[in-house]
């Protein structure tokens, strides 16, 4: 980035002061709620230290929900108005806030960020708070101590102040000009790409002229490969539209840089977007088979695998050696019926077409433990969230049929959101947004797919719906009856049963009652804990029936989120085990929004095949948070790279072990069961990372021979690597000629 700067010195008028106050630092809190919290007299000197920008659950508030304040001292100077063009308004920025939050100054209320009816306990978390009043406004002191209070309320998971932009800052000509890019790029032969954007302006009191610079950089050597700069005139009911076209020298990383000059003021506003780049290869006409190679289910119960395989279309399928009570369909490809015996049985699949045969085993072990490698699926919340509903799962469904399946993806999960209440027989009925849940289970089943759904162990779900408090036999009972296949339980509202400050026990106490009830119900039903990690829930995970447990609170769609809960799991990864899976939350990647309104994952291109990456070294369920319905061809290429899932569906599933932490370059591996070693080689550095590393450092002895697993090539056998990587870029390498110590670096 240091060298994309440069070149914006060079080319564009930039400029170089910031007005902002950034207001990061001297944070106290306290958990409760008393209305004299806000007054600017209020004395906070026993409060607490806190951060901002991290949840509170991380700084000694573990399972805390409820209300609980912030206060900040701070000196607004007069001299950022004096810096100001407009000399309109100050704002203050406060990041993002779960899940609603009430903010005042110096004793006023400055406003309210909540849910449904202004409900503060059902405030939208995943939105920017920005609050703003004029620069004449009484409540201001200027030139001495303000007080800025924030009253927050948090129904479940993670809460606080947890992420995004603090500062305070007089608001300027820039402030009403938007650069859109949410076109998406078009690319042509000969690695051409074009691109529309526009310039609009978000008020009716100013037109705006000016220059946009248009500028694709390599973000690793600093090189300008395409630069232009053109004039712009625009209002807000008359946007400004420019395609441009250029042609790229090779596939890999880029950034495109936009920076557009305002006339009058002189004031800039840059924004810029990593342009995706497809390393996945396009899929063969030859077969292929992928998916798992060992597979577990329970005596009795009712059996569902789909054999994934990719390959010209029509495919046919043979199986042989199947346990006794099983039969394949030789058409479809999908595995059914019912295991007499106990035992582990190793069949032998085959997949044929016009173009060749593919045989592969697969294990399959029918005891006490189901979900032997991690889930491959969708699960509905960050897409739709509480607007889920049967069209949107049926949609899912068929396109993960249509498009991922034949890769392995195979599960389809309803969230939280589609709970009624109970009818005088206390059994669970489902809202109107799906009328006939057992048609959709069986609808889903039809494709070869599994279905999942979503309660809490409380009262009420995360969302407010009822929970299966007191009815846990009962709801399990109902799941099966409609053929439920995945479970994800949600503490949320069982804080208010539990402890205030839980101890193991308690934290392990609703688990293993729903663990109980799932072991009586005649259906493999997989456990997917949901408790953000309390209490290392990984050292107690496969006690009390889990097939997977979160191990952080929620992910978002930013590289602080993705890599602050990725990086951090080299703490759990040691507890991974066949069956027993560590969750870091669900993919970020496509289209997400929870809710309704949808936007491009705000990752960049690099930013994605490192979570992808990171996500398969550490056998971690993969889970589409997606709309896909959408699915575009770059997020196609990040789903269905099977190199890559092979390493996420190892069947050893051996812990992913940090080796490596210097200069902002960390190194994972994992070995895997073929003896071969899957080596993650990630730059944690905003800017781009160019090193050297010695192969005998990352405990690879001799020459290696090492293989590019994103564009499935060999690249040669090395003793040293130059590695040279965009900002939160990657390289996902296979060491096929070597072995690793045990040795780990925290």
């Amino acid at each position: 980035m240091r060298k994309i700067f440069a070149f914006l010195l060079a080319y564009f008028p930039v400029s170089l002061f910031s007005q902002d106050i950034v207001i990061k630092d001297g944070w106290k809190f306290k958990t409760g709620d008393e209305p004299q919290w806000s007054y600017a007299n209020f004395n906070d000197s026993g409060w607490a230290q806190i951060e901002v920008g991290k949840p509170w659950e991380l700084q000694g508030y573990p399972g805390y929900d409820g209300f609980a304040w912030y206060r900040l001292h701070v000196v607004i100077p007069s001299t950022i108005k004096e810096k100001s063009f407009l000399k309109e308004k100050i704002r203050f920025d406060l990041g993002k806030i779960d899940d609603g939050d009430d903010v005042f100054l110096n004793g006023s209320m400055l406003g309210r960020n909540a849910g449904r009816g202004g409900d503060i306990k059902k405030g939208p978390y995943d939105i920017p708070r920005s609050y703003t009043i004029p620069l004449n406004d009484r409540r201001i002191k200027w030139d001495a101590d303000n007080v800025i209070a924030v009253r927050v309320y948090d129904h479940g998971g993670d809460g606080g102040m947890y992420e995004g932009n603090y500062g305070i800052s007089v608001t300027d000509v820039t402030d009403y000009i938007s650069i859109i890019t949410n076109q998406p790029f078009e690319f042509g032969p000969s690695r051409k790409i074009t691109k529309k954007i526009g310039l609009q302006s978000t008020t009716d009191q100013y037109d705006f002229t000016g220059k946009l610079g248009i500028a694709i950089v390599d973000p690793v050597s600093g090189t300008t490969v395409f630069k232009q700069t053109i004039g712009a005139d625009f209002a807000k009911n008359r946007p400004f539209e420019y395609t441009f076209s250029a042609n790229l020298p090779e596939t890999k990383s880029w950034q495109v840089v936009y920076h557009f000059v305002e006339d009058r003021s002189g004031k800039d506003i840059t924004v810029s977007e990593g342009i995706p780049y497809i390393l996945t290869p396009p899929i063969g006409k030859e077969p292929r088979i992928n998916g798992p190679k060992v597979y577990g289910a329970r005596q009795g119960a009712p059996f569902l695998f789909r054999i994934a395989a990719t390959g010209e279309k029509p495919l046919s399928y043979e199986a042989v050696g199947l346990p006794q009570g099983l039969q394949l369909d030789k058409k479809t490809g999908i595995i059914s019926g019912s295991i007499n015996a106990k035992g582990n049985t190793v069949a032998k699949l085959t997949v044929k077409n016009k173009s060749g045969v593919a045989s592969r085993k697969l294990t399959i072990i029918c005891g006490d433990n189901i979900c032997l490698t991690p889930a491959l699926g969708w699960n509905s919340w960050n897409c739709w969230g509480l607007s889920v509903n049967d069209e949107k799962v049926r949609t899912s469904a068929r396109a993960m049929f249509e498009k991922l399946a034949d890769h392995g993806w195979s599960y389809i999960n309803i969230d939280d959101g589609w709970e009624k209440n109970r009818n005088q027989q206390g059994e669970i009925l489902a809202n109107e947004k799906f009328p006939d849940m057992k048609s959709l289970c069986d609808y889903v089943h039809s494709l070869g797919l599994k279905i999942g759904i979503y309660s809490s162990p409380g009262t009420l779900t995360c969302g407010g719906f009822t929970g299966s408090y007191q009815h846990e036999k009962q709801d399990v009972q109902t799941y099966a009856q409609w053929g439920i296949d995945y479970l994800k339980y949600d503490w949320c509202s069982y804080a208010q049963v539990a402890p205030e400050h839980p101890s193991v026990d308690d934290l392990k106490k609703p688990y293993l009652t729903m663990r109980d009830a799932l072991k009586e119900t005649n259906r493999d039903i997989v456990f997917s804990l949901c408790q953000y990690g309390m209490g290392e829930v990984w050292n107690w995970g496969p006690e009390v029936g889990g097939n997977s447990w979160r191990t952080t609170g929620d992910i978002t769609d930013s590289w602080k989120s993705l890599s602050g809960i990725g990086f951090s799991q080299y703490k759990s990864a040691p507890k991974t085990l066949p069956g027993h899976f560590n969750d870091p939350d669900m993919l970020v990647v496509g289209k997400v929004g929870w809710g309704p309104s949808l936007h491009n994952t705000r990752l960049t291109p690099d930013e994605q095949y490192t979570h992808i990456s990171l996500w398969s070294l550490l056998s971690a369920p993969l889970l589409i948070g997606c709309d896909m319905n959408q699915l575009d061809s770059f997020t196609l290429n990040l789903l269905e790279n099977d190199e890559v899932l092979a390493i996420d569906q190892d069947p050893q599933a051996k812990p992913a072990k940090k080796i490596y932490d210097k200069n902002k370059i960390q190194v994972w591996t994992k070995e895997l069961e073929d003896g071969a070693i899957a080596m993650g080689i990630f730059n944690m550095d905003d800017l781009a990372n160019k090193q050297q590393l010695s192969l005998k450092e990352l405990n690879l002895a001799g020459s290696v021979k090492l293989r590019d697993v994103w564009r499935q090539k060999n690249i040669g056998a090395f003793t040293n690597l130059s590695v040279q990587l965009p900002p939160h870029g990657v390289w996902l390498l296979k060491a096929v000629s070597s072995s690793l110590s045990q040795k780990t670096s925290k």
